[in-house]
């Protein structure tokens, strides 16, 4: 008997999906064997093909995005929001393989001419995150067909179903079944696929540890393309402002929507202490209001659950240890049904502790930081290994020109949340957030690789320098040609 991988509702513990474990060996020599015929379509082809699976989704959003909110817990709204970037990814990325991966002809003299187009590299794997385990997988997915590679898509062992519904769409607008191939499995399965000398290279998002550990295994390869984006510590930064209602609801939305569990949330907001008092009223005050309940509540909630009880057990001992070092509550992080990894926004204030600890806590939960001058905010926006995102709340535009040059980030805002981020613009990070490869419009980028190429209709050569003549007795030293 075949091994299962199960899959469960985070807000009711209901089971809502289960498949077999794919064999790693054999999803890689089908798709070996299906890459070269599907790269020899025509680029329009290719486009063609994928804006048909934009149609599906389309037609089939209701049903894709209640998946989504049953298997990852986020609310109902804001799975409809994941499906529209799904259909969307697909004009973006035509329009970006075109900018990004141009052909090029330059004309030379006497019918010489140089060329640059792009390959696709071959058989790529993507592996997908649980958070956004539609939209994330799917930009990468959408510009790797595009550039003519077939993929080995394995969602995350939290999320499979979403996954499996995801390459369906693919499938029925006409995707081969060959060219894109779903693989079900843990992270064994992970690590095979991973390590598969099958493998040209691999397209990843989730946390820094697997993503150092996936920089360490393609070290000694470099014929392989490794593209990585594995979240952040992101800060927001709330300077001079006398709008402090709109400041709370920028930080609410950068800390907690998706229930903390976006790359791009704020983890640390850093406050001019002058102004730390008010806004931290606000924060708290509108905190205090927003709705956690069930993906399909009604009123519909703000958050749903985290991914599961062990995310939560490890979100809210992550709390306590923060408690006992020296941190001061100002918002409680609790656990309002029995059982279930519901959370309410946990926010506390770390000025005092001598360490902090530089990591993701995946969650509702915001470590604040006083500081007295703009020099001292923008160090402690650095003070992270991680460089995904960072927001300016407030200030003038000569302080935002000062953030904007200092801060280490791949995103970088000026009274926007830290996780609004365009699909028309690269995203990605430095440091422990990515390998200097971003996603989204740049994708491109990593999916195809450039070939240049020296032309001409007709042959002609000639050496000029260096040969005997036909006598064999003198050096010809001339028609340099």
């Amino acid at each position: 008997m075949s091994e299962e991988l199960l899959s469960f509702e985070p807000a009711t513990g209901d089971e809502l999906w289960r498949g077999a474990v794919s064999d790693v060996d054999q999803e890689v020599e089908i798709a070996r064997r299906a890459w070269p015929e599907w790269a020899a379509k025509a680029v329009t082809f290719r486009s063609e093909t994928l804006r048909r699976f934009a149609d599906r989704v389309k037609a089939e959003a209701d049903t894709l995005a209640d998946l989504i909110a049953r298997e990852t817990g986020k609310p109902l709204w804001e799975a409809r929001t994941e499906v529209e970037s799904v259909a969307n990814k697909v004009d973006i990325s035509v329009k970006a393989y075109a900018e990004r991966t141009p052909n090029r002809r330059i004309e030379g003299a006497m019918g010489l001419r140089s060329a640059v187009r792009h390959k696709p590299h071959g058989a790529l794997a993507v592996l997908g995150p649980y958070n956004f385990p539609a939209h994330l997988p799917n930009g990468h997915i959408v510009p790797a067909l595009l550039a003519g590679n077939s993929v080995l898509f394995k969602p995350s062992e939290k999320t499979p179903a979403t996954g499996a519904k995801l390459v369906e769409l693919f499938h029925s607008a006409g995707v081969p079944h060959e060219v894109l191939r779903l693989v079900i499995g843990g992270s064994d399965a992970g690590k095979a696929l991973a390590g598969h000398p099958g493998l040209d290279g691999l397209l990843f998002t989730g946390s820094a540890r697997t993503g150092v550990a996936l920089s360490r295994q393609f070290a000694g390869q470099p014929g392989k393309i490794l593209a990585l984006e594995m979240g952040g510590n992101n800060p927001i930064v709330v300077w001079d402002t006398a709008d402090i209602a709109t400041a709370a609801i920028l930080v609410v939305q950068s800390a907690f929507l998706s229930a903390g569990q976006r790359c791009s949330n704020a983890r640390r907001l850093i406050v001019k202490d002058s102004l730390a008092d008010r806004l931290l009223d606000e924060v708290k005050a509108l905190a205090n209001r927003l709705i956690v309940d069930h993906p399909h509540a009604d009123p519909a909630p703000y958050m749903g659950p985290v991914i599961d009880n062990e995310a939560a057990d490890g979100l809210t001992e992550s709390f306590l240890i923060l408690m006992s070092n020296g941190g001061q509550v100002i918002r409680h992080m609790t656990r309002p049904v029995a059982g279930r990894p519901f959370l309410t926004p946990g926010i506390i204030d770390v000025t005092a502790m001598p360490e902090r600890p530089d990591i993701e806590l995946f969650g509702p939960l915001l470590q604040v930081i006083r500081v007295d001058s703009f020099e001292a905010a923008i160090a402690e926006a650095n003070n992270t290994s991680f460089g995904l995102s960072a927001a300016l709340i407030g200030g003038t535009p000569q302080l935002y020109d000062q953030f904007w040059a200092n801060a280490r980030a791949g995103v970088i805002n000026w009274n926007r949340p830290t996780n609004g981020a365009s699909s028309a613009a690269p995203f990605g990070g430095i440091g422990l957030s990515g390998n200097h490869r971003p996603s989204a419009f740049y994708a491109a980028d990593y999916c195809a690789y450039p070939v240049a190429s020296a032309e001409s209709d007709a042959m002609r050569a000639s050496i000029g320098v260096g040969l005997r003549d036909p006598e064999g007795s003198r050096l010809v030293t001339k028609n340099y040609l």
